[in-house]
């Protein structure tokens, strides 16, 4: 690849949507099926998800990410007050929740743009999510 080529190719990256830069929705998808295998996992927040469903829960975040992250895609599910309404989640349940997210991302081999993104997305939820 040329000089010019890379300059070009590393300039549709920078503008390409979070949704592109993830692979669009299979790579979304794949991140949400390791999201899924990290929260059953971590005992902080496993009994959270012990009578979810797998597959309807890996649907609404794969949904909720290729929406919110530029893709075409519709999401369906509730808003964030209100999927987490009287479940009473603390920052201790949030932060590993973020924490899994992040493992997942490496796990899926996302680089380090994406992943700060990523972050300040979840942040952005937090008055959302937490003590409703």
């Amino acid at each position: 690849m040329s000089t010019t080529e890379q300059a070009v190719s590393s300039e549709q990256n920078a503008q390409a949507s979070l949704y592109e830069r993830l692979g669009k929705r299979p790579g979304i998808e794949a991140i949400a099926a390791s999201i899924w295998d990290n929260h059953v996992a971590n005992p902080l927040i496993n009994k959270r998800y012990a009578n979810s469903d797998p597959t309807e829960v890996k649907r609404l975040v794969t949904e909720l990410c290729c929406a919110g992250f530029g893709g075409p895609e519709t999401y369906t599910g509730k808003d964030m007050i209100a999927a987490h309404k009287g479940m009473n989640i603390n920052d201790t349940e949030f932060v590993a929740v973020c924490d899994d997210v992040l493992k997942a991302l490496d796990q899926n081999n996302v680089g380090q743009r994406e992943k700060d993104e990523i972050l300040c997305i979840l942040y952005s939820m937090k008055n959302e999510v937490v003590y409703q």
